[in-house]
This record gives C-alpha cells, sequence and structure tokens, in this order.
C-alpha cells in the first residue's frame, strides 16, 4: 500500500479509501489485510483485470482521437458497386484525399450482393451498394442518391418521345443487361415480374460503360443510372429519358458492421462520404 501510494504520489489512506468505495460497490472484498501485509481475493483479481481492460479502452481512444487533431492516416479498405463508381466515388474520394491527404483509400469494384458478403467477412472495412436482401444486417448511412433511365438508339420509336418513360413501356424490348446478379438486374426483374413480363436480355455485359455502347450499336436498349446515360449524349448515338417509376429512385447506403468497429480512419471516410447525401 505504501508503494503504491509513493508512485501514485497520493497518501496511503486515499489509496484504503479508494479500495474501501470500490467495495462498497461490488458488495464483497477486494482485498484481505494480515500482519504481514495484503493479498488480493479472486473478487479483487476480477476487478484488476476488468479495469486493465478499461484503461487500455481509454489510452486506444486516445490514440484514436489524436488522429483527428493530427489529420487521420492509414489505409481503408473499400467495395462498392459500379453505380458508385462510375457516378460518385471518383470526385468523392479525391475531395477526401484534399482533406485527408495521409489515408489511402483501396477501392475494390463489387456488385452489392458481394459488397455485403466482403463487408461480412470483413475483408473490407466498409462498403457501399444498393439495398439488396441481407443489408438490414449492417450499419446504413444514407451516401447518395441516383435514378434510373432508359439509354435508346436515336432511331428507335421510345427516341422519339420527350420527357419521361415508364417502365412498362420497355418491358417487350429487346435489353442489354449487366453480367451476374447485380442489383439493378435485380430489381429490373423484379419490376418486370410485377408487371407480367419478363426481362428479353439479349447481350450481357460487364460494366455500364459497355452497357450504353451496346445500345448505342442498336443492340438492344439499357437501363442503368441517368447520370451514367448523359456521359455518352452527344458522343454516342443514344437519347436517355428518365423512367417515370418510383422506384427507379434509388438510395446507395454505406454498410459497416457497427460504429463501434470502425477505426478512426474507416469513420473519417464515413463521416465525409455521409455529407454528400
Amino acid at each position: 500500500m505504501a508503494r503504491a501510494a509513493e508512485r501514485e504520489f497520493i497518501a496511503p489512506s486515499a489509496i484504503s479509501r479508494r479500495i474501501a468505495d470500490i467495495e462498497a460497490i461490488v458488495g464483497l472484498p477486494l482485498i484481505q489485510r494480515h500482519q504481514r501485509g495484503i493479498t488480493v481475493t479472486p473478487v479483487g483479481e476480477t476487478v484488476r483485470r476488468y479495469a486493465e481492460r478499461i484503461l487500455g479502452t481509454i489510452e486506444s481512444l486516445g490514440a484514436e482521437l489524436s488522429q483527428f487533431h493530427e489529420g487521420a492516416r492509414g489505409s481503408v479498405r473499400m467495395a462498392a458497386n459500379l453505380s458508385a463508381i462510375v457516378q460518385f466515388l471518383p470526385e468523392d474520394l479525391a475531395a477526401f484525399g484534399r482533406v485527408f491527404s495521409a489515408v489511402d483509400v483501396e477501392l475494390d469494384e463489387q456488385h452489392s450482393n458481394e459488397v455485403l458478403q466482403r463487408v461480412s467477412e470483413r475483408a473490407v472495412d466498409v462498403g457501399i451498394c444498393n439495398a439488396v436482401e441481407g443489408i438490414e444486417a449492417f450499419t446504413m448511412v444514407p451516401y447518395r442518391r441516383d435514378r434510373l433511365a432508359v439509354i435508346l438508339p436515336v432511331g428507335h420509336p421510345l427516341a422519339a418521345r420527350t420527357g419521361e418513360i415508364p417502365f412498362s413501356a420497355c418491358v417487350g424490348e429487346t435489353l442489354v443487361g449487366l453480367q451476374g446478379n447485380s442489383a439493378l438486374t435485380q430489381l429490373l426483374r423484379q419490376q418486370a415480374s410485377a408487371v407480367g413480363a419478363s426481362l428479353r436480355i439479349k447481350i450481357r455485359v460487364s460494366s455500364l460503360d459497355a452497357l450504353c455502347r451496346m445500345a448505342h450499336a442498336g443492340l438492344g436498349i439499357a437501363i442503368a443510372p441517368e447520370q451514367v446515360g448523359q456521359l455518352y449524349v452527344g458522343k454516342l448515338d443514344v437519347v436517355v429519358r428518365p423512367l417515370t417509376d418510383e422506384w427507379a429512385h434509388r438510395q446507395l447506403w454505406l454498410v459497416f458492421p457497427s460504429r463501434e468497429q470502425l477505426s478512426a480512419t474507416a469513420s473519417a471516410v464515413v463521416n465525409f462520404l455521409a455529407q454528400k447525401e
């Protein structure tokens, strides 16, 4: 007790009083006093073990918070779907890099289902995807919104229409689609089934860029985010008509297991991107 008091620069009586306070809270003795000193009880060992963990957590918290004073640093692993990567992430990550120059972002392109899988496996720190089955198991923070549109060759009969086009006018057409089980393909299949139709996908491609180019070549119409289609207006022989349907307005989400499991660096990325919603 005397050595502890000397190390902490307090009186021995103050240490005894603090131990007594803890014993009053716990309701059990932490130490046993003997003529030749003291011994720690099993209860005291348990309290000591947890106290060390708490102090370690506080020290870790201080270390991580200090990164915000000095500027976050390190690396963040992210997985995002095509829609996020093509439409928003290049500019948003560039803006993030100007603020947090010491942070490196490793970005992996995946379909929305695979994004969730990689977040679940802890293969990445943060994912960005559309709402697909299973997303509710994760912490979800709004990122960006987009709107789907139909991309048509200039000579297509639907291209003569001005303004918005309902999806029901497109379901009988031959479509160019994305490979794999993308969130966009799932959504279109569900909506076609809702109106008693099925998708007629003639060609499947791996990117939204190729989707637009196939529509330009007259191989079918394509449904893609409006902002993607607008990139090719004037460059390819296509026109872009937004869909009138409410479901064509989509939300992109930042997903991760929990706030508590995010590093300070990953939290900086999430907080920055969430401001873009």
